[in-house]
């Protein structure tokens, strides 16, 4: 079935669209502004046209706590140079506690191998304020950077929240992270404070990351304190102190101190994946982080107050910082640290069972894992606590769209999302009044005005286009760190359309509004013109039954040729033949053109991807391109270094 026969495969009864957040919010649009929406799309529309009035809004409804006054909403001529709410001050954590209750959790957690343990406001408020303390000890003030070389437990959130209270600056990495790659990093930003586990489990085996620890440190020469979490048995670290300590010895008083800094105050830096150069340290503003925030997960996501949220990511992703603003909306956050297919593929699906999850988040690629190994979740597990399943990290292909229905959960809500850490958040994603296409993220959320431009520039829809986003939104970088007259910031969006963002993707807008992305368009295939997206090429081969994974590139050649290999790892136990070869050039030729089709298929031992998750397919193109290894790629960026081994030989032989 090709993207163009797209067809409903969920909608929305009018009774769930009339409990929505989304509906509420239109409710309160024509009480309190005089203003009627008949449809969603008049509504989107509205918010992407009259930008102030829009976010103006979204201040009122969402009743931001602030000081200060502000003559406009939004100050500025053209894109990036914009400013938003001048004159206000406000703290996000703030936001965050004003939600504290006795109802519900704060945090549900859960690390591999362990029995789910559940943490109350109280306990979490107290941890805050504990970890805040020794940071005032210290003596960190606003705008002091607090870094943290993290699990996905509430320890990180606890010192997130008490470094942004501080009004300081923080900044995270996973420890999954090479010693290489976490410097790149944490370098860049001259952090005052590190909060480090000393190990972590995953997928069964026991990691120490002492030794790393200490090379960071070493690293690190702006360093005024280093904080051990003991996640496993191993030998002090000399000169830091314990997480234990910190938090008992600071627990005479359990009020935080909420520091109101400006709107556009750095609230945290995350980085680019570092894969082809230095990782842009990609800052946001507090302000601009809790507005776009509030807005995602409460429209988009329909998160209610006590409802449990998980996305599976790790502290060096920018999904970790998003889920944590559940909490903004009083939402419950389920923290998972481990592999999300340990002891078995299905370990997110009993989680989603033993914690009554109600909205989970995973990547394209794990729905296609399960898919691929013919799972049928729905016989296995209780789960009908499960409300809504968000995709994101690659394109979920159609394929994927029937597998959820059909195997998973027949009334799920699918939210397949895109977005970026470069906005920390999503341009395109759910909609709960709209109906669910097979193939399609259903809408552009609100406040975004994202369109599809031709190779002249002109918006075009029912085509693929370069995506641009034409109209500023408030969690947009304030800026790149220690980047002076914000040129890598230019060059990175608005080089090549003065004044509009291009955020580096072909998609489509379907004649129902909804979206296909098609891949990146710095890693498009071009074959004679066409422009063919990565993704038609994996969704192709995931037909393949034989193949667990892939990865294609196009490489340009002299006199207007093209050498289009095809990557392939093969399942356990099977084998590259001849015969599959053609098997999969007539799978790709029959679901879209001969053009799809490969010059040559080659088997690898393993597909290389960045720690985040995605595909590193400019770095293999920049390396059998020819291009110095040193400087088409950082390899502590990437997940599975040693899978890039194989590219390097084969380019000496190109």
């Amino acid at each position: 079935m090709s993207f163009e026969q797209a067809k409903p495969i969920w909608t929305p009864s009018a009774a769930s669209k009339g409990d929505t957040n989304l509906s509420d919010y239109i409710r309160w649009l024509n009480k309190n502004k005089q203003l009627s929406f008949d449809d969603y799309q008049s509504l989107w529309q509205w918010s992407v046209e009259k930008v102030s009035a829009f976010w103006q809004s979204q201040w009122e409804y969402f009743n931001i706590i602030y000081e200060g006054e502000y003559d406009n909403v939004l100050e500025g001529v053209k894109m990036p140079d914009y400013h938003w709410f001048k004159g206000t001050r406000l703290n996000y954590a703030e936001h965050v506690f004003r939600n504290e209750n006795d109802q519900y959790p704060a945090i549900v957690h859960k690390t591999e191998g362990n029995e789910p343990e559940e943490l109350s406001w109280v306990t979490l408020k107290n941890n805050v304020s504990a970890f805040q303390q020794y940071l005032k000890q210290l003596g960190v003030q606003p705008g002091d950077r607090v870094v943290g070389y993290l699990a996905n437990t509430p320890e990180a959130t606890t010192a997130f929240l008490g470094t942004n209270a501080l009004g300081a600056v923080w900044s995270s990495c996973s420890p999954d992270f090479g010693v290489s790659s976490v410097i790149d990093r944490f370098s860049q930003v001259d952090p005052k404070v590190l909060v480090a586990v000393n190990g972590y489990q995953y997928g069964g085996k026991v990691f120490n990351k002492s030794e790393v620890v200490k090379q960071v440190i070493s690293a690190l020469p702006s360093l005024e304190k280093v904080i051990i979490i003991d996640m496993i048995d191993a030998e002090e670290i000399e000169g830091t102190v314990t997480w234990e300590d910190i938090i008992v010895n600071n627990h005479s008083d359990s009020t935080i101190e909420f520091t109101r800094v400006p709107f556009e105050h750095p609230i945290w830096v995350l980085y680019s994946s570092g894969t082809t150069g230095a990782p842009k340290a990609i800052t946001h503003s507090q302000g601009g982080i809790l507005m776009e925030h509030l807005k995602y997960l409460t429209f988009h996501n329909n998160i209610k107050k006590g409802e449990r949220c998980f996305w599976y990511t790790t502290t060096g992703w920018m999904m970790w910082n998003y889920i944590q603003s559940a909490l903004l909306t009083g939402g419950t956050v389920v923290l998972y640290d481990g592999s999300p297919a340990w002891p078995k593929t299905d370990a997110l699906w009993q989680l989603a069972e033993n914690i009554r999850i109600n909205h989970l988040g995973t990547s394209a690629g794990y729905i296609v894992a399960n898919m691929k190994e013919g799972l049928e979740p729905s016989k296995m597990y209780d789960l009908s606590s499960l409300l809504s399943i968000g995709s994101t990290g690659s394109p979920l292909p159609p394929e994927g769209f029937e597998w959820i229905y059909s195997k998973l959960k027949s009334d799920v809500w699918l939210t397949s999302i895109s977005g970026g850490t470069d906005v920390c958040s999503a341009f395109v994603g759910g909609n709960p009044l709209w109906p669910v296409y097979v193939g399609e993220i259903q809408c552009r959320a609100l406040g975004c005005k994202l369109e599809a431009l031709d190779e002249t520039g002109n918006s075009v829809n029912n085509e693929v286009g370069e995506m641009v986003i034409t109209a500023p939104m408030p969690s947009m970088p304030i800026y790149f760190w220690n980047d002076s007259n914000q040129e890598k910031y230019h060059s990175s969006y608005f080089e090549k359309y003065d004044g509009l963002w291009r955020h580096g993707d072909w998609v489509k807008i379907t004649n129902h509004q909804g979206l296909i992305i098609y891949g990146r368009s710095d890693a498009t295939l071009n074959r004679g013109g066409i422009r063919i997206g990565t993704s038609e090429i994996y969704r192709a081969v995931d037909k393949v039954e034989e193949v667990a994974d892939s990865l294609v590139v196009c490489i340009e050649k002299e006199g207007g040729e093209f050498y289009m290999p095809l990557f392939v790892k093969m399942k356990t136990g099977e084998i590259l033949d001849d015969k599959l070869i053609k098997k999969i050039g007539h799978t790709i030729r029959q679901e879209y053109t001969p053009r799809h089709v490969p010059d040559e298929v080659i088997a690898v031992n393993d597909i290389p991807y960045t720690i985040s998750g995605k595909k590193t397919e400019m770095p293999v193109k920049k390396i059998l391109m020819g291009l110095d290894i040193d400087k088409s790629m950082n390899k502590d960026a990437l997940k599975n270094p040693e899978a890039i081994s194989f590219f390097v030989e084969l380019a000496k032989t190109l």
